[in-house]
């Protein structure tokens, strides 16, 4: 049996503090639980001489990674850095090195996570990755282990905490995009550039590793359809609020006739449904599988300490194995021939707001468009008036639709004489 585990730690920004903080403070429990004591051997900054969360021993920092990753006491390199480069070299070089990595890096998982734990099988160590999606909420474990018997048909997720903040605020308030953005930058939800929140990437590069996991298939970030919620208004919480649904940035993946249909966009939510009442911060996935039902794992997707606990459980499982000599199986097999189908295929109901002119005839011309694509109308309701200007705003439901079709009618609606504006298009994402 190994005496002791050694922890390298790559960055030591709040959940690297948070981290050291917890191996510092609960070693005698984290030692019940192993079986062995468990140190930090090394840990890589940028700069020695800044201050920290976490006082740790000088002698441990360093600003070589050659430090860490070569160093002989380190059994297990934490990755908690950031970013596709250099992450992804440290944590290659960590696997080929015969070392075992935790790591919480969204976008190294969603880009490279397959080949990584490819590199890891054959050389006999483990990568887990539980904090990489929804922080201190479990779910690549269920996935992996609790859910292994099923087929997996469906992924909801509201998975980005900071976009689920401003959408909840924006519901609450009818307040626009850019109002809730700075209030949720000045309360440090949100970045200085939002960009990966607010456009869908983050929730891309999670989606893209939960259906790699639930589906077996090689998924990556450039399969996901992505599409923001910087055109969302407040005009559409108070519509969407009349007709019975939420509005969230929702992650979805779904089986489709063989095929994996993997994308990221505001939808339209029954207000009924669990996920619908999801607020602020927090973070929620819902899994339809064909044994268990639907399953949904609920709680907070970021923050130094529910994001610790992640890495911290993930460091507890590679240890327990290194202290009793177990050779963990590999994670997964993948099938490298399930088709990704374009969102262009994807069939669903559609909420369409348009500023129009405000005369006879308007509504005719509309539907002549939609027609002509086989898109019927389940509901066409006349919502504001401008009678100085003539305009007014009508909001159109759809029976399902093909996106093809969808997007064809908006270039021609938005090509009439008769409509001022698109306002928005936004998908109605339906529960069975």
């Amino acid at each position: 049996m190994k005496e002791s585990v050694g922890i390298g730690l790559l960055g030591m920004g709040v959940v690297g503090g948070g981290v050291a903080r917890v191996i510092s403070q609960k070693g005698h429990h984290i030692q019940h639980l192993v079986g062995a004591p468990v140190a930090i051997e090394g840990i890589l900054v940028r700069d020695v001489g800044r201050a920290r969360s976490f006082d740790a021993p000088a002698s441990l920092f360093t600003t070589n990674p050659n430090d860490v990753l070569h160093n002989p006491k380190v059994d297990i390199v934490v990755e908690l850095m950031g970013g596709e480069y250099p992450a992804l070299d440290y944590i290659q070089k960590a696997v080929s090195l015969g070392k075992h990595v935790v790591t919480a890096n969204k976008e190294v998982m969603a880009k490279h996570g397959p080949d990584i734990l490819a590199q890891a099988a054959k050389k006999g160590v483990q990568v887990l990755f539980e904090a990489s999606v929804a922080g201190g909420t479990p779910i690549i474990a269920p996935l992996l282990r609790d859910l292994v018997a099923n087929d997996v048909l469906t992924i909801h997720g509201i998975i980005n905490g900071t976009t689920n903040y401003i959408l909840t605020k924006m519901a609450q308030e009818g307040s626009d995009f850019g109002d809730v953005l700075k209030e949720a930058q000045e309360l440090g939800y949100a970045e200085s550039d939002p960009t990966n929140d607010v456009e869908g990437i983050d929730a891309a590069y999670k989606l893209a590793i939960l259906s790699t996991l639930g589906f077996r298939a090689r998924v990556s970030d450039a399969d996901v359809y992505r599409e923001g919620i910087t055109k969302l208004t407040g005009l559409d919480f108070q519509y969407a609020k009349e007709l019975g649904y939420a509005i969230k940035l929702l992650a979805i993946a779904a089986k489709v006739d063989g095929s994996i249909q993997v994308r990221v966009h505001p939808a339209l939510v029954p207000d009924h449904v669990m996920i619908a009442k999801v607020d602020g911060v927090l973070n929620a996935v819902e899994i339809q599988t064909d044994l268990a039902g639907r399953v949904l794992f609920h709680g907070p997707g970021a923050g130094d300490m529910p994001t610790t606990s992640a890495v911290v459980a993930d460091l507890v499982d590679i240890s327990r194995n290194l202290v009793r000599n177990v050779v963990a199986a590999p994670p997964l097999r993948l099938s490298r021939d399930i088709r990704i189908r374009p969102m262009s295929e994807l069939e669903t109901k559609y909420y369409m707001r348009l500023n129009v002119a405000e005369r006879p005839g308007v509504f005719a011309q509309i539907l002549t468009v939609l027609g002509r694509l086989g898109i019927s109308i389940a509901s066409a309701i006349q919502k504001e008036n401008d009678e100085e200007a003539q305009r007014a705003e009508i909001v159109l439901m759809t029976h399902r639709a093909k996106e093809s079709s969808v997007q064809e009618a908006l270039r021609l609606i938005s090509d009439l004489d008769v409509v001022n504006s698109i306002g928005n298009l936004i998908r109605v994402e339906e529960w069975d």
